[in-house]
């Protein structure tokens, strides 16, 4: 398959025309406009170097909020109140985490200025959202992504104790389940979510429900 350059024009090509990775445009821009118009399309965007790489896998990697695990000993930590959830509080702190944490196996991070100054914005105009961990009134876990409609889609996660991430993802399923959303987008497949229940679906699936569960304005 061709690999599309984006211009000025705010248009993707179609998600199915994608490389056998997932990989489907190079170029363009972090616009709020862009962005809001790849993640109801179901593309997302990683850096390489000071590239902009724009993706849609097939299979997807996703999470039904009903088909969410929780082992015993995470319920052991809810009962025991050791970790404070708090959502959308330091929604700046949080990305800055997920940029510098060192994470086993991987060297540098798709999260550059650029990202941190494009998801603040969409942050501020009520898109992007932040659900945090504290212990003793520090910051030490979360995760960040977007929010449109009945879908949730995870961008990045953090934790600077044991299970303080896990803490953050497990309590905000929670949450939007009682929100309404249906879907979660975990984009590409890591044991870690695996263990808590996200599990492969075919793309063409993943695109229709997006279709089904954001309305047109985007809301």
């Amino acid at each position: 398959m061709p690999l599309f350059a984006l211009d000025n024009e705010l248009i993707f090509p179609p998600a199915q025309l994608a490389e056998q990775d997932g990989l489907l445009a190079i170029g363009g821009d972090l616009s709020m406009e862009r962005l809001l118009l790849a993640y109801r399309q179901g593309i997302f965007p990683w850096y390489e170097g000071k590239i902009i790489l724009w993706w849609c896998p097939d299979p997807r990697f996703v999470l039904f909020p009903e088909e969410l695990k929780e082992s015993k000993s995470m319920r052991q930590l809810h009962k025991r109140n050791v970790f404070d959830f708090r959502t959308n509080t330091a929604f700046g702190e949080v990305i800055a985490n997920c940029k510098t944490i060192s994470r086993p196996g991987q060297e540098g991070t798709w999260i550059t200025e650029e990202v941190k100054a494009a998801y603040t914005r969409l942050h501020e105009a009520g898109y992007a959202h932040s659900a945090e961990t504290y212990h003793d009134g520090e910051l030490v876990g979360g995760l960040y992504g977007i929010r449109l409609g009945k879908v949730f889609f995870g961008e990045s996660m953090f934790s600077k104790v044991s299970n303080a991430s896990k803490y953050a993802f497990i309590q905000y399923v929670r949450l939007l389940q009682e929100e309404g959303v249906q879907l979660i987008d975990c984009q590409v497949y890591t044991e870690h979510l695996e263990s808590l229940g996200a599990r492969m679906i075919p793309r063409t699936t993943f695109i229709e429900s997006l279709g089904e569960l954001i309305p047109p304005t985007g809301a």
